[in-house]
């Protein structure tokens, strides 16, 4: 890693290393890190602790970058919270330096930074995704709750660019009762696919 790295400090919830267990790059290995600080409130949101930004210690974008460095894999997340509240640049900067590809998860509600390589736009009810972060969302992935969120997807779906991939995904509490719904609408409409928590299923982080 490059010594002139600009040096910045973020609030993490927590960082792992583990598997991605959901959308299009289901099973790879990678490197999570889980920012603190979110003004979207959804309420079905399976990590509250993650809201307040002050709860949760600083760390450096080269140490983080470093601790990442001690595993195999090359394909760091940056997720939240919504990790888009804070200038990503120098936490991007650093991860690229170490060799990593990096992908953001973000509800799009605030402005992106960094060089990212892949962008997760999970838009959410509660606070409407920018329209710049539609445009350029790698993949766009929508937690059905029920059936009105099927009109609310399109409407989503009609905003991203041609080439992005599209999946729905049940809402982990109500998975018994939406996840049949989803399968019965893709099955109509298969420019869609699923998305599924397979690290839930399978018990790991």
């Amino acid at each position: 890693m490059t010594n002139d790295l600009n040096i910045a400090s973020y609030p993490v919830m927590e960082h792992f290393y583990t598997l991605q267990g959901e959308g299009v790059h289901t099973g790879r290995a990678a490197y999570f890190i889980r920012l603190g600080g979110c003004d979207v409130g959804c309420v079905w949101c399976d990590v509250k602790d993650s809201w307040d930004a002050t709860a949760h210690p600083l760390m450096t974008n080269v140490e983080l970058a470093q601790i990442a460095s001690a595993h195999e894999g090359r394909l760091a997340v940056i997720t939240g919270g919504e990790p888009a509240m804070h200038n990503l640049t120098a936490l991007c900067d650093a991860l690229r330096a170490a060799g990593f590809s990096i992908h953001i998860e973000t509800s799009g509600a605030h402005p992106l930074s960094g060089h990212l390589d892949w962008v997760t736009l999970s838009p959410k009810k509660f606070k409407a995704p920018l329209d710049a972060c539609a445009v350029v969302a790698d993949e766009l992935k929508v937690v059905v709750f029920n059936r009105s969120d099927f009109e609310w997807a399109e409407q989503h779906a009609a905003k991203v660019n041609p080439s992005c991939r599209l999946f729905l995904q049940p809402e982990w509490s109500k998975r018994e009762t939406v996840t049949p719904l989803i399968i019965d609408y893709i099955k109509q409409h298969p420019r869609w696919q699923l998305s599924l928590q397979t690290h839930k299923y399978i018990n790991i982080p």
